[in-house]
């Protein structure tokens, strides 16, 4: 397979990240139980119409963050309070930390391909270490698109400078898949099922 694409665009959460047990998210379970806060109320205060504003860099994180301290009360310090929530996020897939290596020694780039804003984008690059296990980072907060919009997968294809045909995209939502076929990528459907099939597959060379 990989003498047919030159370039990988990872997606981050779901994928290269595994962010569920048991299909419930981590980041909820240690959300309550270390911050002691109801990952509920904060999500209807926090993921609203803003948050897609957040995704693509119209919106400060952290502002969005204040407006809901304010609003309930909270006390605590806000820049703390992120770098713990990315925390509780990060939850690397060695597997495919493994063959991410592999595939460093092949032909094909690397790319990261992610709906994250600007906060947690420089955590995933600098303190999780993807910044130096990918060519680059495209990430929505950045380019002010996101997937599965057209114009995510047109800005990376323009960037990168490689025909449509010969990207790869390995993404955990069928509708990123969809959109990126449409656009004249290739693309997997990572899930649970296809997960160890897509491990094997592009370590075979």
């Amino acid at each position: 397979m990989l003498q047919d694409i030159d370039v990988i665009a990872w997606d981050f959460d779901g994928v290269l990240n595994r962010d569920t047990v048991n299909d419930r998210f981590i980041q909820v379970q240690l959300f309550e139980k270390d911050l002691g806060i109801s990952w509920n109320t904060f999500a209807q205060e926090m993921f609203t119409e803003d948050f897609n504003e957040v995704l693509t860099g119209r919106l400060d994180l952290r502002d969005l963050l204040s407006r809901w301290a304010e609003k309930t009360g909270y006390t605590g310090d806000l820049d703390h309070f992120l770098h713990s929530w990315f925390e509780k996020e990060a939850h690397p897939d060695f597997d495919m930390l493994v063959l991410m290596r592999k595939l460093s020694g092949t032909h094909v780039r690397q790319v990261l391909a992610t709906n994250n804003e600007g906060r947690r984008t420089r955590y995933i690059e600098e303190e999780m270490g993807y910044k130096d296990r990918v060519e680059t980072v495209f990430a929505s907060g950045r380019m002010g698109v996101a997937k599965p919009g057209a114009e995510f997968f047109m800005y990376v294809t323009e960037a990168l400078k490689v025909p449509a045909g010969r990207m790869l995209l390995i993404d955990d939502r069928e509708e990123n898949i969809l959109s990126a076929l449409d656009m004249g990528w290739q693309a997997l459907h990572f899930t649970t099922n296809t997960r160890e099939q897509i491990i094997k597959m592009l370590g075979e060379f």
